[in-house]
Order: structure tokens, then C-alpha cells, then sequence
């Protein structure tokens, strides 16, 4: 069985409840337990598998499931055929389920909604990790999901990837996420953040913003945006000279955001190549793709990006300011910056989560009716041995 969550989980294992799942459940589902109800009950047994490889993620699933079954007074009968974080084949169930196919049939639709997700986004976040593992990482991707059950079991899932790369290489892997409600999958009782690029705008300059920030969170260690006016190298510094203190103390972040549709201040195409040359050459020697190249010296939040102002904050006496990245850092873009070794000391993403919808399809299928194996042709694997 999987792991109690020592800080609980949240609606995403409640919701819906049994009287609810009418509501929710597919039709045909719901027309099958009409039809058993009437022609006489059966014991079955589900194997429950994805068609990609993935981490296993199922505590939602599980414990939605077990808590439906208390709800109705059954017994459901839940095989965790993996441990938590472990690496599932395609084809590998991941769960069977043997219980009355009247009280089985009508959870199908919500268990495969809280299971396939959340075990792909636990690979992406484990990749990643493991990719950086000297490298922190937030999860930010709240505000990406399509409601806040998702963003739960994002969260969880971003967790589940980062403990086991904690394990598996002893990466930093996920310290935190953006939101309250989910800080619990990373044992903290409240989210991590500072300032968007509204406040930004809202001040009208970068260091009125860090002492607005600063006046109203003093306790508050302080992560600066430098990108809103595409002075990135000006106001990092400028903000580090305001800030001595903290700048000093290890208390002081700029946090580089640079959308993709110019290059960081201070750089070109040329220039990008340069830093490389001086402070990663093999990076540059190494890449296979198009967008590889893009990562190291493109547009954005370069890896070259990165170096370069490292190489301006030590040069000014800023060694203990830290740098905090953000955009599109997905799986392959962290395996590009650990080949430039970028010295990135905090990755704020939302990019684990799945960028191809149709590989967190989860399926279930029966393959026991009474204990008599019988399973769909071309299923035959799914029986158990």
C-alpha cells in the first residue's frame, strides 16, 4: 500500500463522494451497474496500468478509492503492485482491484483521472531532479493547471519524482511549491514566493520593488525579477547594492525570467558563444538539436544567460547572491544546462507537468470474473501469473 502522507491529503482523495459519483461518472459505467443490479452480482478483478513508462503515483487513487468503500460499507480489495516512486514498465499494472463489480464498476472514470496524471508528472519531476541534482527546484505550476484537483495532484506527483531522486542520487529535488493549499507534499505548512512582475510595474522600478518587498517582509529572505525592463545586468546589480546586507548574508536572489523573444541584456548570439567558450567549452561541442542549441545560447534563460551573470555578480562582490531560473525548464531543458553545468542555484517550474495529454491515460480492465480469468483479446498480459 502506498505511504501515508504524514500532513494529509487533500480533496483530491475526497472528492467526489459516493452519493456524488452519478454526477461524474460515465454513462455506460453507470448503465453497466443497472444492468448487474439487476441480473445478479459478481466478484471481479481489475488490473489497472498505463501505456507509457511512469513513476508510480497512485496514494490519490488509492485512498479516493478506500475512501469510497467506507463510505458504502464494501470491501475493496487493493493491490499496490508497485512501491511509491518505483520506475513502472508500459503494460505493467500498476494496481488490481477485486471486489463486487456493482460497487467497482462506477469508480473506473475518477480513479484513472487521479492516477495517470500524477504518475507522469513524477517521472518528468524525477528526471529533472536528477538531471540538476545540486540544483533546487519550486514547483510553480498552480497557476498552468486546469483547477485546483489538478494542481493537487501535481503537486503530489512533483513530490513523489523528488523523493525519489533524493534517494535514488541524493538530489536537492523540490524544497518547496507556489501555493498553500499543496506546501504539505513538501513538508511545509505554506508556500514559497515574492514578487510577480506586477509588483514591478506597480513600483516602477526594479529597486523600489525589492524595498517595497522588503519594508513589508523584512523576515522574508528577498527574490528580485530583473527582467521587466530588460536590464537584467543593471538592475541585479543596482539591487545588490541596495541590499549590501543581504547581499552578503546569502539572503539576496535575482530570479532571471527572460521570456524568449530577446536575449538577456548584455548578450547576442556571439556574446552567448563567448561565455560558453570561457566557462563550459564541452557544452557547446556537445549538443544534438536545434533546440538543445537554443538552451545553451539562444533567447531566454540561457544557460549562457546564467553564466554570464555570474560571472558580472562575482566580478561586482556579489559571490553569495544567489540565481533563481524560470521558463520552460522541462526535462530537456535541465539536461542541456547540467551539460553547460550552469550555476543555478534555484529552478522555479511549472514544466513537469504532462505536455502530451494522451500519455496520462490510465486504463482498467477485468481480467477475472469469479475468480475464472477472462480478459479482452490483446489484454492477455494484463493476467496475473
Amino acid at each position: 500500500m502506498a505511504e501515508d502522507n504524514p500532513l494529509g491529503s487533500g480533496d483530491a482523495a475526497r472528492h467526489p463522494q459516493a452519493s456524488e459519483l452519478p454526477r461524474y461518472v460515465d454513462k455506460y459505467f453507470l448503465r453497466t451497474k443497472e444492468c448487474v443490479g439487476q441480473f445478479g452480482d459478481a466478484e471481479v478483478t481489475y488490473a489497472v496500468f498505463m501505456r507509457r513508462p511512469v513513476t508510480c503515483a497512485p496514494r490519490l487513487a488509492v485512498e479516493w478509492i478506500a475512501n469510497v468503500a467506507r463510505e458504502r460499507g464494501i470491501e475493496i480489495k487493493i493491490e499496490q503492485c508497485f512501491r511509491e516512486g518505483a520506475w513502472v514498465g508500459a503494460g505493467e499494472p500498476l494496481l488490481y482491484l477485486t471486489g463486487s463489480l456493482y460497487h467497482l464498476v462506477d469508480l473506473e472514470t475518477i480513479y484513472l483521472q487521479k492516477l495517470g496524471a500524477a504518475c507522469v508528472a513524477a517521472y518528468n519531476a524525477y528526471i529533472m531532479c536528477v538531471e540538476l541534482p545540486k540544483t533546487a527546484f519550486l514547483a510553480m505550476d498552480a497557476r498552468h493547471c486546469a483547477g485546483t484537483e489538478m494542481a493537487e495532484l501535481m503537486a503530489y506527483g512533483a513530490s513523489v519524482g523528488s523523493a525519489k531522486a533524493k534517494k535514488k542520487v541524493e538530489a536537492i529535488g523540490f524544497i518547496g511549491n507556489a501555493t498553500d493549499e499543496t506546501a504539505r507534499y513538501f513538508d511545509r505548512r505554506e508556500g514559497l514566493g515574492t514578487m510577480p512582475h506586477a509588483l514591478i510595474g506597480y513600483a516602477g522600478s526594479t529597486v523600489r520593488a525589492a524595498e517595497m518587498f522588503h519594508e513589508t517582509h523584512p523576515n522574508t529572505d528577498l527574490v528580485v525579477l530583473v527582467d521587466y525592463f530588460a536590464a537584467e545586468i543593471d538592475d541585479s546589480l543596482a539591487v545588490c547594492r541596495r541590499f549590501p546586507e543581504l547581499a552578503d548574508s546569502g539572503r539576496l536572489s535575482v530570479r532571471l525570467d527572460t521570456h524568449g523573444g530577446r536575449f538577456m541584456q548584455g548578450l547576442d548570439m556571439a556574446e552567448s558563444y563567448a561565455v560558453l567558450e570561457r566557462n563550459a567549452q564541452g557544452s557547446i561541442r556537445g549538443y544534438r538539436s536545434e533546440a538543445e542549441l537554443r538552451y545553451l545560447i539562444g533567447t531566454g534563460v540561457s544557460a549562457a544567460a546564467v553564466w554570464y551573470m555570474r560571472e558580472v555578480l562575482d566580478a561586482a562582490g556579489f559571490e553569495k547572491v544567489r540565481i533563481i531560473c524560470s521558463s520552460g525548464f522541462g526535462p530537456e531543458k535541465c539536461r542541456v544546462f547540467a551539460l553547460a553545468d550552469a550555476p543555478v542555484d534555484v529552478v522555479g517550474t511549472g514544466s513537469y507537468l504532462p505536455d502530451k495529454w494522451s500519455e496520462t491515460y490510465a486504463t482498467a480492465d477485468i481480467i477475472a470474473y469469479n475468480g475464472e480469468g477472462r480478459v479482452k483479446v490483446g489484454r492477455e498480459f494484463l493476467l496475473k501469473r
